[in-house]
């Protein structure tokens, strides 16, 4: 038999899920399957190379090879969901106000800058990013908004992308993560806990709508016994090296990565402003797949 329709014959004959396998199943299989390996998560995404947020950064993170990007979302004034971390725009654009006091088109006239120049890189909107993302890898959503309307956007924008699987909707309130999940069971929340408290709260909340894939802890309640029990029942811990541990990393290579897994030894997601070193890192030790 000819060997083109021999090969066409096997691939019709594939199971349609083995035809649809996505890079970012790869990762969500290890997020879900291989809790001894650590997944890195890119703080506004691969920002040392692009302006912090922008499609660039995105793009960047997903060629190194990075598990997770983070982004932060804000409203415009005709309610358009873009990606940018501060209330205002003046640190990344150089322009006064707040995003909610532009328009969409508005803020597409002010460049992003890098070390405080212009780039070609614009805001971009989440739309935009969620396009760049899809099947490539996990998004994590940093709400930055307090409106219902504005988070319910948001939930039917990933829905309409079809990618609720690959998305971390990030909140800081444990409280209003009901409210999310009765909207969308799909999409996956990762509440915050700033507190033993919190986390029993969090734990209980779990009993009643399913376990939460992550919890976001903090160094300064964190106890290898406390997260151990966490992440034995299958839910992962996430911890920041943003801060002392990233100080640390950016003045002598390995020592604040050595720092945080020390005293945070069963946390099992990372975030970082060096993902691309973190990664490399947890790599040479084995700790990746």
């Amino acid at each position: 038999m000819n060997r083109l329709l021999l090969a066409a014959l096997c691939a019709i004959s594939l199971p349609v899920a083995a035809q649809q396998k996505t890079p970012v199943d790869a990762i969500l299989n290890e997020f879900q399957h291989h809790p001894e390996h650590i997944m890195v998560a890119a703080h506004r995404a691969s920002h040392n190379k692009y302006p912090e947020n922008s499609l660039a950064a995105v793009k960047e993170t997903i060629e190194q090879g990075i598990d997770i990007v983070e982004i932060d979302l804000h409203e415009t004034k005709d309610h358009i969901l873009v990606v940018m971390h501060d209330e205002t725009i003046t640190r990344t654009t150089g322009k006064p106000g707040k995003v909610r006091d532009y328009t969409y088109q508005e803020l597409q006239q002010f460049p992003l800058l890098f070390k405080g120049q212009p780039t070609t890189e614009t805001i971009p909107s989440f739309e935009q990013v969620l396009k760049l993302t899809k099947g490539r890898i996990i998004v994590d959503v940093d709400f930055k908004e307090e409106s219902e309307s504005a988070a319910k956007q948001a939930y039917s924008q990933i829905a309409a992308h079809g990618m609720e699987k690959q998305v971390l909707f990030f909140i800081y309130d444990h409280h209003t993560a009901p409210t999310l999940h009765s909207w969308n069971p799909k999409i996956p929340i990762m509440p915050r806990a700033h507190s033993v408290e919190e986390i029993a709260a969090i734990q209980q909340l779990a009993v009643k709508q399913g376990k939460f894939p992550v919890i976001h802890g903090d160094p300064s309640f964190y106890a290898d016994s406390l997260m151990k029990s966490i992440t034995t029942a299958g839910t992962r811990v996430w911890m920041n090296a943003l801060g002392k541990y990233d100080k640390l990393e950016s003045e002598k290579d390995d020592t604040g990565f050595d720092q945080l897994r020390k005293e945070a030894a069963f946390a099992n997601v990372l975030q970082t402003d060096y993902p691309e070193k973190l990664l490399a890192y947890l790599r040479k030790k084995g700790l990746h797949k």
